[in-house]
């Protein structure tokens, strides 16, 4: 594999578990962009948010997102990664865009189970079920716009890395 592959999708979805799956499978490095910012801003995504706003947030993450694409790594990007058009277009131009595709119920379930306090503010302040389904409902086709590829988050981490693998294969024998 030389293109990155960057994992796109909601929170919840498991772009980081799958990711560092995908990159031990494929033999080379995984980055996740949010973690990747706050190391370099030395702060917390909650953090930037509330000293920078929304905008000032979204300029870093793309900014991590041109600074942590290079050959042979599995990227695991933030969920609203895919609200700049700039973001969607650099996915799919120099990497393998993958989208992992839950449904809300699954989503909320895996927050609800693993919060990570801190790591993302609320984005509507509503409960997590409510939030998930409105959140997904505006971002899925901007998902689906920037993905070469969707799968089926809503399995065990094993099978998607399978169902990438499996999709890879096939776009490099075609």
């Amino acid at each position: 594999m030389t293109l990155p592959i960057f994992l796109i999708g909601a929170r919840g979805c498991g772009k980081s578990t799958v990711g560092r799956t995908l990159a031990l499978a494929q033999g080379c490095q995984f980055i996740d962009t949010d973690y990747w910012l706050q190391e370099n801003a030395q702060q917390t995504i909650a953090a930037i948010v509330e000293q920078e706003g929304w905008d000032g947030f979204r300029a870093r993450e793309t900014a991590a997102l041109e600074a942590v694409c290079a050959p042979s790594r599995v990227v695991a990007t933030g969920g609203g990664i895919i609200l700049s058009e700039y973001n969607r277009r650099f996915m799919r131009e120099h990497g393998v865009v993958v989208y992992l595709c839950a449904p809300v119920d699954v989503l909320a379930e895996r927050l609800q189970a693993f919060p990570e306090e801190g790591q993302r503010p609320t984005l509507t302040g509503k409960p997590i079920s409510e939030e998930v389904s409105e959140v997904l409902a505006q971002r899925d086709a901007l998902y689906r716009e920037a993905a070469h590829y969707v799968v089926d988050a809503a399995q065990s981490p094993d099978k998607v890395v399978s169902d990438i693998e499996a999709a890879l294969q096939l776009a490099r024998a075609s």
